[in-house]
C-alpha cells in the first residue's frame, strides 16, 4: 500500500519503480497456507506475486495505453495494488486480469515447489544452504538464463517455471544468509550479475556461529564480516567445531563456535554444536531461531525479486516481457485444420475467421497475443506454426489449401496433441475437420492433456454422425466414430458441433465470440431431459448472454424472470435476436439482460445441445494442494488434479471482485462450492470456503475430506455466493476436475537440454487408496530414444515406486524446439484402473552465442556495460536513503521505493 503523504513532486513515470506492498499477511515459506503455521509471515508467493505487480505498474505507467488516458500515480496511493485495479485502470473497466492472474499463479507455484520436489528441496545450491554461496550463484543466474531462452521461444510455461525456481534461490538468499545481519540495507550488488565476483565470503575453516540453546537466537552470529548461510540437515553434513588457536580464542568468548545451521524444530544439524540457527524464514521462533528479522529480509527480497524481474524486462523488451506474464485480457488464436480434398470450405472458413479477428482487434486490448497453426492428413500432421506477429498467422494461413486424401479417417488427436504442446494455458483450441479419428487411442491422453494446459477445445465438424455416405472410406466406419471428439470436448469443457459445408461460415462465428472471454453459465439439469426446463441464474455482473442450441431440435423457447418468452423463430424477439444456421441456433439477449432464473424449453428426438455463455470479469481461478505441515517449510504442495485417498485443499482465487463495485460497498462474498458429477449434473457434496488474507484478495480455500473424491469420473466446481448487495451469485469451473487414482509425477533437473547430450528424468509413482497393480508406458514427441527401467510395479496403500528414464538426444536436434515426455500408468487386466498421465516439457538448446543475460553488444551507458554494475539512488518511503547496485533499471533513471514503511 503507497503511503497518502509521499510527496508527488519526487514521482514521474519515466523514472519510477513502484514497491506497493500488501501488509503482513501471510518468504521464506511457500505460499499463503504456510500461515497456519507462521501467521504474520510473508512468503514466497507473496514476494513473488507483489514484485511483478510493482513491474507490472510501471510498465503502464511509461507505456500509456492507446486511446485512453494515462494512469496517475495518485490513484494508487493509499491503496493495496490489486492485478485487477491495474488492468481496469489500464485496459479499462470489464476487461478481466484472469489470465495474468493465472501467470502469476504458474509462476508462484513453481517457486514454492522447489521447498517439496524431491529433486531441489534438499539441494543447498538451491537454496544458498550451506555455504554454498558461489554455487547458488551460479543456479540462480542459469535459472534467469533458461527463464529468458524460453520466453524467447515462445515457451512461456517453461519459462514461468524456471523464473519461479530462480525467484525462489534469490529470495531465500536474505533469508538464509546472513546479509541482513552484516547490516545491509540493500541487495546484494552481485548476486543477479553473472560476470562480477562474490567476495568476503566465509571459507571452510572460518567458525561463524556460537551455541544457542534457545529457539530464539539473535546473538548466536559470531563478529565478523564475512557472508555465510547456515547448514541444514544432513546433506552435506555441518563440519565439527573448528581447531586451532583462532578458535581456542573464541572459545573463551563463546561457546562451542562453529558453523552456523539453518535451524528450526525440522533441521536435524541445529542439534549438532554449535546449536541454534540463523534462517529468516517465518515470524515464528520454532521455525526461525532469527525470526526478528524476517521483516528486514523479506524487505530485501521483495526489492531484489523487482531487480529480477526488471531484468528480464530489460532483456525481453515490454513486449516479450508482458507475454511471459500474460499481462493482456487477450487470449491465444489456434487452429488444427483438416487438410484434406473435401475441407475447401472448412479451410476458406477459418481464414475468414482469422482475417476479422486480426483486422478487428489489432492494436486493440483483445488482439491475441499468440497464434498456432496444426495442418494434418492422413497420415502425417504437423508441422506446428507458433508465432506472435499476425501478420506470419495469416500469411501461413493463407498458403494452407486443400489438396489430395478425400479419405476417412484422419490423424486429428495427433494434431491437437501437438497444438495442445505449443498453446499457451487457459486458451481455446479450434478444429475444423470433416473426418472421424484415425488415431482414437491417443483420446485419454489428449484429455488429460487439455485439462493440464488447461485448454477448451471445440470441434467444428462439417459432418453429420448418422450419415455414411459422401467421403470416401477405406472401411466400415462406426456411428459412434465420432466419440473420441466428445470425450475430449468434455474433458475440456468445450464441444462438438455438426454442421454442413453451406454453413460453416456462419457457425464459424463462434471462434471470435469464444474469444471474448465469456464464461460458461451453469445449467440445471446439465443436459436435455424431457420434461424438463433448463434453468440458469443472471445476476448483474454478466453481460452478452448468449444461447446456444444446436443439434436435431424441433423446436425451443426461452422464458426470463418476468415471465416473458421468446421462440425459436429468427429475427429480432422481445428477449434477443435469434439466427439460425442449419441446426445450430445463436439467441443473443439484449443487453442488460434481466437478472434471476431463466428457462430453455426444448423438445427434440436425439440428445440436443445446449450452451449459455456471457461476458463478466467476476470469475475464479482454482488450484488442488496436499497440506505439507510436517516438515521444515510448512505450506501446500500443488497438484493438476485431486488423487484418491489424500487430504486435498482446493484453493479459489477469485478475479474481477471489484467490478461495479463503488469505494465503501460491501464486498461479494462466496461462501461454499458445490461438486457434481460429469455429465450427469448429480450433486456429489458441498464444502464451505474459509478466506485467506484480506477479502479484496479473492483468496478461498476448502478442505476436500477424501470420501468427497472417492467416486469415479469428473466433477465439476461451482462457486456459490452473494453480491455486496445479497443477491445470488454462481459460477461455474470452465472444465471437469478427475480424480486420479494414483500420484504419478514425473522430473528433470534441469528443463533444458543439449544436442548430442543424455538426460535423466525420475519418475515417481504412489497409492494412497488401495492396492494398484500398474504398467508404465513413456512417449516422447519428436521420437528421440527413451529407455525407463521401471514398467510395471505394484503399490500396496501408502506405497512409492521410483524409476529412471534416460533421454538421448540426438546431434540433429532443432535449437529452441520443445520435446514432450508422457508417463503413463494404467492398471493391468486385473486391475482396471483408469490411466493417469503425467507430462514433462523440456526445451533443446541451441549453441550459446551469447550469454541472454550478459548486456547487449550495441549498448552504451553505464548501466548495460557488461564490466560492472550502476549504482542508483534508492529513496525510502518516509525518507532515508541509500546507493544499491542496479544494472537493469538504470536505464529510467532514478529508483524510488515506496510503501516499504507499511512492513
Amino acid at each position: 500500500m503507497l503511503p497518502a503523504d509521499v510527496p508527488l513532486s519526487h514521482l514521474s513515470p519515466s523514472v519510477l519503480l513502484l514497491l506497493l506492498l500488501l501488509p503482513p499477511a501471510s518468504s521464506f515459506f511457500p505460499n499463503i497456507w504456510s500461515l497456519l503455521a507462521a501467521p504474520g509471515s510473508v512468503t514466497h508467493q507473496d514476494l513473488t506475486e507483489e514484485a511483478a505487480l510493482n513491474v507490472t505498474l510501471q510498465l503502464f505507467l511509461e507505456q500509456p495505453p492507446p486511446g485512453r488516458p494515462p494512469l496517475r500515480l495518485e490513484d494508487f496511493l493509499g491503496r493495496t495494488l490489486l492485478a485487477d485495479d491495474l488492468f481496469a485502470a489500464y485496459f479499462g473497466p470489464g476487461f478481466p486480469s484472469r489470465r495474468f492472474r493465472a501467470a502469476l499463479g504458474e509462476v508462484s507455484r513453481a517457486n514454492a515447489a522447489q521447498d517439496f520436489l524431491p529433486t531441489s528441496r534438499n539441494d543447498p545450491d538451491l537454496h544458498f544452504d550451506a555455504e554454498r554461496l558461489g554455487q547458488g550463484r551460479t543456479r540462480l543466474v542459469g535459472a534467469l538464463r533458461e527463464a529468458l531462452v524460453a520466453a524467447r521461444a515462445l515457451e512461456h510455461t517453461l519459462a514461468r517455471q524456471r523464473l519461479g525456481a530462480a525467484l525462489h534461490a534469490l529470495q531465500d538468499f536474505y533469508s538464509h544468509s546472513n546479509w541482513v545481519e552484516l547490516g545491509q540495507q540493500q541487495p546484494h550488488p552481485h548476486l543477479l550479475w553473472p560476470r562480477q565476483e562474490l567476495r568476503s565470503l566465509a571459507q571452510v575453516g572460518d567458525p561463524t556461529c556460537s551455541d544457542c540453546e534457545e529457539l530464539s537466537c539473535p546473538g548466536n552470529l559470531l563478529g565478523f564480516t564475512l557472508l555465510t548461510s547456515g547448514y541444514f540437515g544432513t546433506h552435506p553434513s555441518k563440519p565439527p567445531g573448528g581447531s586451532g588457536l583462532f578458535t581456542f580464542i573464541l572459545q573463551i568468548s563463546f561457546p562451542n563456535p562453529g558453523k552456523c545451521s539453518h535451524g528450526g524444530r525440522f533441521d536435524r544439524s541445529s542439534s549438532q554444536p554449535p546449536r541454534g540457527g540463523i534462517n529468516k524464514d517465518s515470524t515464528s521462533p520454532g521455525f526461525s531461531p532469527h525470526h526478528t528479522l524476517h521483516l528486514q529480509a523479506a524487505k530485501l527480497a521483495l526489492l531484489a525479486s523487482v531487480e529480477a524481474f526488471g531484468l528480464l524486462r530489460n532483456r525481453l523488451g515490454d513486449k516479450g516481457f508482458s507475454r511471459l506474464l500474460d499481462i493482456s485480457p487477450a487470449s491465444s488464436l489456434s487452429f488444427v485444420l483438416d487438410t484434406t480434398g473435401s475441407m475447401g470450405e472448412e479451410i476458406n472458413a477459418a481464414k475468414i475467421q482469422a482475417r476479422h479477428i486480426v483486422g478487428q482487434r489489432r492494436g486493440s486490448p483483445m488482439e491475441p497475443v499468440h497464434y498456432v497453426l496444426v495442418p494434418f492428413h492422413d497420415p502425417g500432421f504437423g508441422p506446428v506454426f507458433t508465432t506472435s506477429d499476425p501478420d506470419s498467422f495469416w500469411q501461413q494461413l493463407n498458403e494452407i489449401h486443400a489438396l489430395g486424401g478425400g479419405d476417412e479417417p484422419e490423424m486429428c488427436l495427433s494434431a491437437l496433441e501437438l497444438a495442445l504442446l505449443h498453446t499457451p494455458p487457459r486458451s481455446d483450441i479450434f478444429v475444423f475437420t470433416d473426418a472421424s479419428p484415425k488415431d482414437a487411442i491417443l483420446t485419454n491422453r489428449v484429455e488429460s492433456l487439455t485439462q493440464e494446459r488447461h485448454c477448451r477445445v471445440t470441434f467444428l465438424v462439417t459432418e453429420d454422425p448418422s450419415r455414411l455416405q459422401g467421403r470416401a472410406r477405406r472401411e466400415v466406419l462406426s456411428p459412434l466414430r465420432f466419440e473420441p471428439y466428445e470425450a475430449v470436448a468434455l474433458a475440456s469443457g468445450g464441444e462438438v458441433i455438426f454442421t454442413k459445408d453451406q454453413h460453416i461460415q456462419d457457425v464459424a462465428a463462434i471462434v471470435g465470440d469464444s474469444m471474448a472471454d465469456l464464461v460458461t453459465l451453469p445449467l440445471e439439469p446439465p443436459a436435455v431431459v424431457s420434461g424438463r426446463p433448463l434453468v440458469f441464474r443472471v445476476d448483474v455482473l454478466l453481460q452478452r448472454v448468449t444461447v446456444r442450441i444446436h443439434r436435431e431440435v424441433s423446436s425451443f423457447w426461452i422464458r426470463n424472470p418476468a415471465g416473458v418468452s421468446q421462440g425459436q423463430e429468427e429475427g429480432e424477439g422481445p428477449l434477443g435476436h435469434t439466427r439460425r444456421f442449419g441446426q445450430f441456433w445463436i439467441v443473443t439477449m439484449h443487453d442488460p439482460p434481466q437478472t434471476g432464473t431463466w428457462e430453455i424449453h426444448v423438445t427434440a428426438e436425439g440428445t440436443p445441445r445446449v450452451r449459455v455463455q456471457a461476458q463478466t470479469s467476476l470469475d475464479f481461478l482454482f488450484y488442488f494442494g496436499i497440506p505439507m505441515e510436517d516438515g521444515p517449510h510448512p505450506g501446500l504442495y500443488p497438484l493438476t488434479q485431486p488423487v484418491a485417498g489424500l487430504q486435498t485443499q482446493l484453493l479459489v482465487e477469485v478475479t474481477g471482485l471489484g467490478s461495479r463495485r463503488k469505494p465503501g460497498d460491501p464486498w461479494p462474498h462466496f461462501s461454499h462450492v458445490v461438486l457434481r458429477g460429469v455429465p450427469e449434473g448429480a450433486e456429489r457434496g458441498r464444502v464451505p470456503l474459509e478466506p485467506l488474507g484480506p477479502r479484496e484478495r479473492g483468496l478461498l480455500a476448502a478442505s476436500l475430506p477424501p470420501a468427497l473424491l472417492s467416486t469415479a469420473g469428473p466433477f465439476s466446481l461451482e462457486l456459490i455466493g452473494r453480491d455486496g448487495e445479497g443477491r445470488r451469485l454462481h459460477r461455474a469451473a470452465p472444465q471437469p476436475c478427475t480424480v486420479l487414482p494414483v500420484l504419478l509425477e514425473l522430473g528433470g533437473s534441469p528443463g533444458f537440454l543439449a544436442p548430442g547430450s543424455r538426460a535423466l528424468l525420475s519418475v515417481r509413482v504412489a497409492s494412497f487408496s488401495g492396492p494398484q497393480d500398474l504398467d508404465l508406458r513413456t512417449s516422447v514427441s519428436p521420437s528421440f530414444p527413451l529407455t525407463s527401467n521401471l514398467s510395471r510395479v505394484r503399490l500396496e496403500p501408502n506405497e512409492t515406486a521410483w524409476g529412471r528414464l534416460w533421454l538421448e538426444v540426438p546431434d540433429s536436434a532443432a535449437p529452441d524446439s520443445v520435446v514432450a515426455v508422457t508417463v503413463t500408468a494404467t492398471g493391468r487386466e486385473a486391475s482396471p484402473v483408469p490411466p493417469t498421465h503425467a507430462f514433462l516439457r523440456l526445451l533443446v538448446l541451441g549453441p550459446a552465442l551469447q550469454d541472454p543475460l550478459a548486456a547487449p553488444a550495441h549498448s552504451s551507458g553505464p548501466i548495460l556495460a557488461a564490466t560492472s554494475p550502476a549504482s542508483t539512488w534508492v529513496t525510502w518511503g518516509r525518507g532515508g536513503g541509500g546507493r544499491v547496485g542496479n544494472p537493469w533499471w538504470g536505464t529510467v533513471g532514478g529508483v524510488l521505493l515506496l510503501g516499504l514503511a507499511s512492513w
